[in-house]
């Protein structure tokens, strides 16, 4: 169940579902230091790591929660503690734009409930600028956005729609295919840096192509469960 209750005095929660991160987490949460003093509160939902990442994440965190492991179970953890108005789900591997801080003015007015960022990828390689303008392309197109674009909505607004389906894969688009019947996104140019790393440990055609395949098994209906088979191998 999602809280409704919000403390007025912050106006982002950052949400960020970690699982055995502790070779990036430092990496990811000391950009967002000086965003603590602006008023953004920091929630670490931890899947049950066995590594260092919680501890590592300690003094760089308000809050930390641990939840049953899965991306939609964490982050509806870590959101049942945010105070915010606004929350942010940012994953562990990603990071915010620099000039995030004037995207935090822009949240103070705008008249939109929810929305993503466009992406870059950390990869070199040619062929990850075409990823990424395929990726942003597509989300501008559809208004979806997926994880590693940094979705962000009103609290509220998440409240209502009972926040993140109990899904083992595909939260993400569900999320968005929920929120784009309310409204229309709002789409930042700013782009955030999201790892490559999957595509560079599993090939970029691989990759490619295994996301499309998701994407289109679960358009026809398959489920999570099997999605989630499909994706980390049977």
């Amino acid at each position: 169940m999602i809280k409704a209750d919000a403390d007025s005095s912050y106006g982002l929660s950052i949400i960020i579902p970690t699982l055995n991160e502790a070779e990036t987490i430092a990496a990811t949460l000391q950009p967002l230091q000086v965003l603590r003093n602006k008023g953004c509160e920091i929630i670490l939902a931890d899947g049950g790591s066995d590594d260092a990442t919680t501890e590592q994440a300690a003094p760089l965190i308000d809050q930390c929660v641990m939840a049953e492991p899965g991306r939609a179970k964490q982050m509806n953890a870590g959101a049942d503690l945010a105070r915010g108005r606004w929350l942010l789900f940012l994953h562990a591997d990603t990071l915010l734009p620099a000039n995030f801080s004037s995207f935090l003015m822009a949240l103070k007015t705008t008249n939109k409930q929810w929305g993503f960022f466009a992406l870059t990828l950390t990869g070199r390689h040619i062929f990850f600028r075409i990823i990424e303008a395929a990726i942003n392309a597509r989300s501008k197109i559809t208004s979806i956005g997926t994880g590693d674009q940094c979705l962000f909505v009103q609290r509220a607004t998440f409240v209502d729609i009972g926040g993140f389906a109990d899904m083992a894969l595909m939260e993400d688009i569900h999320l968005c295919k929920t929120l784009r019947k309310l409204s229309s996104p709002w789409v930042c140019r700013d782009k955030v840096l999201t790892s490559s790393r999957r595509w560079e440990q599993h090939g970029m055609i691989k990759t490619v192509l295994l996301m499309w395949r998701l994407r289109l098994a679960y358009f026809f209906g398959a489920s999570p469960d099997r999605l989630v088979k499909i994706y980390y191998g049977e």
